[in-house]
């Protein structure tokens, strides 16, 4: 039986669950959530949001930071909407219980910190876990909703539109009608209509070996848009956060760009030798720790090849002790489970993925090129975070595109899809219990394949590479998936495949080194900037 909803939200990370507490007053409302609520990368979210709520602070200043990070990238009106509608969207979380870190000294009465490429502070917290502390907010209003039904360890399958079907009668436009969705617990594809479906499924950042991602970050959104018929824009700008713990125990876990913005400083570790414990920034940029992301990690990496080093230290330990315990309570006790107390001790750091600066294209109110599809956060492409995202910029972009979306969907009649015939999933595929393994090499393959050949620093030999194998991998996973029914190893490898396949291209395409995208070959900047667009008919335009 399919199932119908208003609304079919695929992701539940801030941006998803933003959609649907706007929609529920008055819709029926689907979240899927591939795992558990909390399992996705918003929850793991450290730093804050960036948005103006002091006085001394503007936002013209807030634009031209974001502007400068973006390497000439971003779209202006895209920055300065997004960028203007900050404070209301902080408003709203406030006004849901949101327990942001206080400063009765301040303003406003909350703390605000300063990051990487801000000009001020700017970005308001709830210690170091905002991501977790607005999440379980967010889900306590959406577990309580009577309109909104919550789908856990659910994921996309394959989006349905009338143009993949051709099966809607007249000349009813194209559109999106739903989804097919694999429910994990009971092992089957089930069939969801929807009159709009939201993409909210986050980043990619499984697409590499070493990431601050959680193991849900594998680009899926992305990879079903792509294959609806949807342009994508910018997926060369994969961002590599400068501070994840190195340690062998330590998965994923991320040193917040606050520690830097509060005082910390990089230095060379013991392995160094003559030059250990000395500081190396100011080899590198002006900005010192303080400079954007892009410019913190490719230093890193260079002091790390260079020297034959694996890590970096990263050192607050010449603030106070209590100041440090205050503000960085989970990052102070998360070092202490691997032995390091970082009121005293350095602690060792190197760049990992981070962030997909690039999505499917969406204008201001998360539409993409398909009606009745929307993809919001991480998943969409606004132009807001051009050749490099600003910290802190990414959970204001889900929260004022969320809004918008929800917005948006509110002004949309109600779709009749009664007159289309949506033939349910073929389940006749034979189960794999032999074969699997090739799904397990091929994850393993091009998350190596891309660590090594589409990092920090790339070059056109090594992006040719790597553009061979993965389409011998697509044909391989592709082949794979139409003979064997569906496992969430098998539909999160077949997007990790689709999406890294994206970000090779989009690379070759590019002829300069801008941003986050640093080619040797093409070691200059061009004097125009323009977005690297690719659509599934004709390529890139």
């Amino acid at each position: 039986m399919n199932q119908h909803y208003d609304v079919l939200i695929i992701g539940s990370g801030l941006a998803g669950l933003t959609v649907a507490l706007h929609l529920a007053a008055d819709k029926k409302v689907a979240v899927l959530s591939k795992k558990a609520l909390l399992d996705g990368a918003s929850n793991w979210a450290q730093g804050g949001i960036a948005a103006v709520l002091d006085s001394g602070d503007s936002h013209d200043k807030h634009v031209a930071d974001t502007l400068v990070a973006g390497a000439g990238l971003c779209d202006p009106e895209a920055t300065r909407h997004i960028v203007e509608q900050g404070p209301s969207a902080i408003e709203w979380l406030i006004g849901l219980g949101v327990p942001f870190t206080q400063d009765q000294g301040a303003e406003l009465g909350f703390h605000l910190t300063r990051e990487g490429g801000h000009s001020q502070r700017r970005i308001i917290h709830a210690a170091d876990e905002t991501g977790h502390l607005v999440q379980l907010t967010l889900e306590q209003q959406v577990r309580a909703h009577r309109n909104i039904t919550l789908l856990e360890y659910h994921s996309g399958v394959e989006l349905i539109t009338s143009r993949i079907l051709g099966r809607c009668p007249g000349d009813a436009p194209a559109r999106c009608l739903g989804a097919y969705v694999y429910d994990e617990p009971s092992d089957q594809v089930n069939t969801i209509l929807a009159g709009q479906v939201v993409l909210a499924t986050g980043g990619a950042g499984k697409v590499y070996l070493h990431t601050s991602n959680p193991d849900t970050s594998s680009g899926d959104g992305i990879a079903m848009a792509w294959r609806a018929g949807c342009r994508v824009a910018n997926m060369e700008f994969m961002q590599f956060h400068p501070t994840c713990m190195y340690h062998p125990q330590a998965k994923s876990f991320l040193i917040s760009e606050a520690v830097r913005g509060e005082g910390g400083v990089l230095r060379l570790p013991k392995a160094a030798g003559a030059q250990a414990g000395e500081r190396f920034m100011q080899w590198h940029d002006e900005r010192l720790e303080l400079a954007p992301r892009d410019v913190v990690a490719r230093a890193i990496d260079f002091e790390i090849k260079k020297r034959g080093l694996n890590h970096v230290d990263l050192d607050i330990s010449h603030r106070p002790a209590a100041f440090i315990r205050e503000h960085f309570p989970t990052i102070h006790a998360r070092c202490l489970e691997f032995g390091i107390d970082m009121t005293r001790d350095p602690i060792p750091v190197v760049p990992a993925m981070h962030f997909t600066c690039g999505g499917v294209v969406v204008d201001l109110n998360g539409r993409t090129d398909i009606p009745g599809l929307y993809a919001v956060g991480e998943t969409a492409y606004t132009g807001l975070h051009g050749a490099n995202r600003l910290a802190s910029n990414s959970l204001l972009e889900c929260l004022v595109i969320g809004r918008n979306a929800a917005h948006d969907i509110d002004a949309q009649p109600s779709p009749n899809h009664s007159g289309c015939q949506v033939p349910a999933w073929d389940d006749s595929r034979a189960r794999d219990v032999s074969e699997a393994v090739l799904v397990t090499h091929a994850w393993d393959e091009v998350r190596r394949l891309m660590s090594n050949y589409v990092g920090i620093v790339r070059t056109r030999k090594r992006l040719d590479r790597a553009a061979q194998r993965l389409r011998m991998l697509e044909q391989e996973i592709q082949a794979y998936y139409q003979e064997y029914r569906v496992t969430s190893d098998l539909l999160e490898c077949r997007n990790l495949v689709q999406v890294a396949a994206l970000v090779v291209a989009a690379a070759l395409s590019r002829k300069e080194s801008r941003g986050l995208h640093y080619c040797q070959d093409f070691p200059w900047t061009l004097p125009r900037a323009l977005p690297t667009v690719m659509t599934p008919e004709d390529g890139f335009r």
